[in-house]
C-alpha cells in the first residue's frame, strides 16, 4: 500500500507576497481587534503589515474545522498588496509530508516544538497529529508574510512565535487531542 504524499507547495504564497514600496510615506494600517480566526491580534500582526492607508481582511470566523469543513484561510491585504496569509487544513492522518523546493530554497529550521515543521524568515509551516472521537487526522498549518518590518535576526522567531500561537489555537478550535 502506497501512502499519500503531501506536498506543501507555498510557491503561490512565497510569490505573492512580495514587498514593495512606490516611495510614498504612509502609516501603519489600522487592523481589526482579533483577526485571522479571531487568533491574532493587531500588535502580533503589525510588522508584517507595512504602510498603507486601506487593510483588507478576508478570513473565516474560525477554525472548527471537520470532516466536511475541511480548509480554513485569512488573507490580509494592505493597499490591494498581500501581506500575510494563514491556512488551516484537515486531511487524513499519517500522510507523508514533503515540503518542495519553494520552502526548502529558503534553508529553513524545524520549530523546536514540532518535529514535521520548517521555519524560513518570510513564514512558517507545521503539521500537527490530532487525536479526535472522530478518528485521527492531521492538521496542516501555513503562515506567509512580508516580513519588511522586522530585522532579519527577528524574523525567525518572530514567525516560530506567530506559528506557536496558531497551532495552539487551531488544535483547541478544531477538537485536536494531540
Amino acid at each position: 500500500m502506497r501512502t499519500p504524499r503531501l506536498v506543501v507547495a507555498l510557491a503561490l504564497g512565497t510569490a505573492l507576497l512580495t514587498g514593495c514600496s512606490d516611495g510614498k510615506q504612509s502609516a501603519v494600517p489600522e487592523l481589526p481587534s482579533s483577526t485571522c480566526f479571531g487568533v491574532f491580534t493587531p500588535a502580533e500582526l503589525a510588522p508584517f503589515m507595512g504602510t498603507g492607508d486601506e487593510v483588507r481582511v478576508d478570513s473565516s470566523a474560525d477554525l472548527s474545522l471537520n470532516v466536511s469543513r475541511t480548509k480554513a484561510i485569512c488573507t490580509i491585504d494592505v493597499d490591494g498588496k498581500p501581506r500575510l496569509t494563514a491556512t488551516a487544513q484537515r486531511r487524513p492522518a499519517g500522510q507523508e509530508v514533503t515540503w518542495g523546493s519553494e520552502v526548502e530554497k529558503h534553508r529553513p529550521d524545524v520549530l523546536p516544538y514540532a518535529d514535521q515543521s520548517r521555519l524560513w524568515d518570510s513564514g512558517s509551516a507545521v503539521v500537527v497529529p490530532c487525536k479526535a472521537p472522530e478518528g485521527d487526522f492531521d492538521l496542516v498549518l501555513f503562515i506567509d508574510a512580508v516580513p519588511d518590518g522586522l530585522k532579519q535576526e527577528e524574523r525567525r522567531p518572530a514567525f516560530a512565535a506567530l506559528m506557536k500561537k496558531f497551532m495552539e489555537s487551531a488544535r483547541q478550535q478544531t477538537g485536536c487531542g494531540a
